[in-house]
C-alpha cells in the first residue's frame, strides 16, 4: 500500500513524513524544500504478528508495511504546470490514497503561502487543481472513446459516462462524489483520476488545538467538509509527533498517557489507512517466519495464498485456518486442533481478519 502525502507548502508534510518513517526528509519555513518525492517504508504494528514471534521464536518475523510518500508542496496553478505542480500531479497518480495535510494552527513564525491560515481555502486550492487535471484527462477519455464508437457501438456507454462524469468535475465537485454503480467503478478506475482516490485528511494542530479539539475551529472546518464528501479525518499535531517518534518503550507509553492519547498518530493513520482501503491481515507462520499480509476484506482463499506466491494459487488444494483468538485461548496451534477449532477450507473460503492460514497447494 502506497500513501502519498500532500498539501500546500508550509502546512507539516515533510514534519508529519519526518515523525511517522524516521526518514530524515528535508524541513524548512520556505516552499518547495521537498523537490523530489521521499519515500519512507514503515512497518504496520500487529500484536498479533508479535505474539506469533515469542511463541514460534521464529528465524524472520515480517510485518505487513506501508509505504509513505512525502509530494513536493501545491500552489495555485498546479494543473497548468505552476510550482512543483507536474510533478506533484506524476506523483500523486501513483498512491493508493491520500493523506492530505491541512494546517489548523496560526502561527507567525511558520509562513502560510497564502498569507493566514484557513483550512477551507487550502482545502478548495488542492481539490480545485486535483479537478483541473481530471477535467483534461476526462476529455481526452471522452474524445478517445467517440472515436471508437463510430465503429464499434459498444463505446457509446463509456462515452454516456465520462462525459456525465465531465459535466460533474467541471461543476467543481470531486469525481469521488459522482454517483456510479459497481458496473461503472471498475470502468472509471481505468482513468487513473486523481479525485477518485480516496482520502485522510490529517488536520494539522499545534499542542494544544490537539488537546482541546472541541475548541479548535480549524478543525471543525475540515470535519464539515470532509462529511461533505465521504473522506476521513485524522487530527493529528505533526510537532508532538516529532517527539513521540523519539521516544521508546515506558517512556513513550507515558508521554502518550500525558497528553490522553492511547496511541500514537502513526498508528491512528495506519488503522484509518486500512479502514479507508477496506485492508485486514492474515498471518501465516512456523518456525521459519511468521509474517502478516495484506489484503482487501472479500479476498477468497486462493486469492490470499496468490499474495504469498502465485504457484500457491495456481496448485491450491484447501487453506488450514484458525482464527487467532482462538489460537490464543488455547495457547498453541496443536492444542486448538484437538478441540476442533483448526478448520479446512476450500477455494470459496472468504479470508477474516487476523485468520493463522496453512495452504496446502501441489504444481
Amino acid at each position: 500500500m502506497k500513501l502519498g502525502i500532500v498539501g500546500l507548502p508550509n502546512v507539516g508534510k515533510s514534519t508529519l513524513f519526518n515523525a511517522i518513517t524516521n526518514a530524515g526528509a528535508e524541513s524548512a519555513n520556505y516552499p518547495f524544500c521537498t523537490i523530489d518525492p521521499n519515500v519512507g517504508m514503515v512497518a504496520v504494528p500487529d500484536e498479533r504478528l508479535d505474539k506469533l514471534a515469542e511463541l514460534y521464536e521464529p528465524d524472520k518475523k515480517t510485518p505487513a508495511v506501508i509505504e509513505f510518500v512525502d509530494i513536493a508542496g501545491l500552489v495555485k496553478g498546479a494543473s497548468k504546470g505552476e510550482g512543483l505542480g507536474n510533478k506533484f500531479l506524476a506523483n500523486i497518480r501513483e498512491t493508493d490514497a491520500i493523506v492530505h495535510v491541512v494546517r489548523c494552527f496560526d502561527d507567525e513564525n511558520v509562513i502560510h503561502v497564502e498569507g493566514d491560515t484557513d483550512p477551507a481555502r487550502d482545502i478548495e486550492i488542492i481539490n480545485m487543481e486535483l479537478v483541473m487535471a481530471d477535467l483534461e484527462m476526462v476529455q481526452r477519455r471522452v474524445d478517445k472513446a467517440s472515436k471508437a464508437m463510430k465503429g464499434d457501438k459498444k463505446y457509446a456507454h463509456e462515452v454516456e459516462l465520462f462525459t456525465a462524469l465531465q459535466q460533474h468535475l467541471d461543476g467543481g465537485k470531486l469525481a469521488r462524489t459522482f454517483p456510479y454503480d459497481e458496473d461503472d467503478a471498475a470502468l472509471l478506475r481505468t482513468s487513473e483520476l486523481l479525485t477518485l482516490k480516496p482520502v485522510i485528511y490529517a488536520a494539522n494542530t499545534d499542542e494544544d488545538g490537539f488537546i482541546h479539539l472541541d475548541g479548535n475551529p480549524y478543525y471543525k472546518q475540515v470535519c464539515d467538509i470532509a462529511a461533505g464528501e465521504g473522506s476521513q479525518v485524522l487530527p493529528i499535531c505533526a510537532k508532538m509527533e516529532q517527539d513521540i517518534a523519539e521516544l521508546e518503550g515506558e517512556e513513550k507509553q507515558m508521554f502518550l498517557e500525558e497528553l490522553g492519547v492511547e496511541e500514537s498518530g502513526l498508528n491512528r493513520l495506519i488503522k484509518c489507512s486500512y479502514t479507508l482501503l477496506g485492508l485486514i491481515s492474515f498471518l501465516t507462520y512456523g518456525k521459519d517466519e511468521c509474517r502478516a499480509w495484506t489484503i482487501k476484506k472479500g479476498t477468497k482463499a486462493p486469492q490470499a495464498a496468490g499474495k504469498i506466491h502465485s504457484d500457491i494459487e495456481r496448485g491450491f488444494i484447501r487453506a488450514e485456518v484458525i482464527a487467532y483468538t482462538d489460537m490464543l485461548q488455547c495457547g498453541s496451534v496443536n492444542t486448538a486442533k484437538e478441540k476442533g477449532l483448526l478448520r479446512s477450507e476450500g477455494k470459496e473460503y472468504v479470508v477474516q481478519d487476523g485468520d493463522m492460514i496453512y495452504f496446502r497447494f501441489n504444481v
